[in-house]
């Protein structure tokens, strides 16, 4: 039996699998991952892009922020690959319970997941700093320069988290309970490397680890089933055994 038949069979046999995802789940939409090879990490831009994407220079340099974040940032008209069909379609079956995600690309959601935890946020998830007013990624977008409220012209901060500030309370509650009562947990295009995000996973202690990622992560010692391919693919062809 090879890994993707072995694979077929864990998800055949699992109720309570959940899924936990990060930017390589997205690089078959054309989203790139910050810390490939040709990721954002790797281009130059006057300050490093962890910088750029932090709470101070969000307060401090909003110009700059803003011409990186609508050049860089913008996925709001990349579409769902196989992989987020396919958990999709394992949700509506009743075998996934919930998807964890570090990415901020609403892809799971368009693909018609609907128990995603957002761990990062979203860039379809706006808001007015001064009235609170909602406003969805095409506004921000559509934007020049800084986007400003239409109500009362304050300005508009994305519902993603920038580094200095901290993880929702009630998406870790329900990422964490989720993790906790799987019996399957599917990590998968992650490398395991942001903190706090990474340390999500060991509150599992269900029955079947399996890692779908190209390149080796933290936890390959302790998974049951280790698959070094692009998750869009190996779920193209789990889902074509059936």
């Amino acid at each position: 039996m090879d890994n993707i038949e072995k694979l077929a069979e864990i998800i055949k046999n699992s109720e309570r699998i959940v899924f936990f995802g990060g930017a390589g789940v997205s690089t078959e939409s054309g989203i790139p991952d910050f810390r490939s090879t040709d990721g954002l990490y790797h281009q130059k831009w006057a300050y490093p892009p962890e910088t750029i994407l932090s709470h101070t220079f969000f307060v401090k340099h909003t110009d700059e922020f803003y011409r990186f974040y609508h050049e860089k940032m913008d996925c709001t008209k990349a579409k769902p690959n196989y992989a987020h069909i396919y958990l999709a379609k394992l949700e509506k079956e009743g075998k996934l319970s919930a998807v964890v995600t570090q990415n901020i690309d609403g892809l799971h959601q368009a693909a018609g997941s609907k128990n995603v935890y957002e761990l990062h946020g979203s860039v379809h998830r706006n808001y007015c700093t001064k009235c609170r007013k909602f406003f969805d990624g095409e506004y921000i977008f559509s934007s020049e320069g800084v986007p400003k409220c239409d109500a009362c012209g304050g300005l508009i901060k994305p519902d993603v988290v920038l580094y200095e500030e901290s993880l929702d309370g009630n998406t870790i509650n329900g990422a964490v309970k989720a993790i906790s009562n799987a019996d399957t947990l599917i990590i998968g295009g992650t490398s395991l490397t942001v903190y706090p995000a990474n340390g999500f996973v060991n509150y599992f202690n269900g029955k079947n680890l399996v890692i779908i990622n190209k390149s080796p992560t933290q936890m390959d010692k302790k998974a049951d089933l280790m698959i070094a391919q692009n998750i869009g693919e190996v779920f193209s062809e789990v889902d074509r055994l059936k």
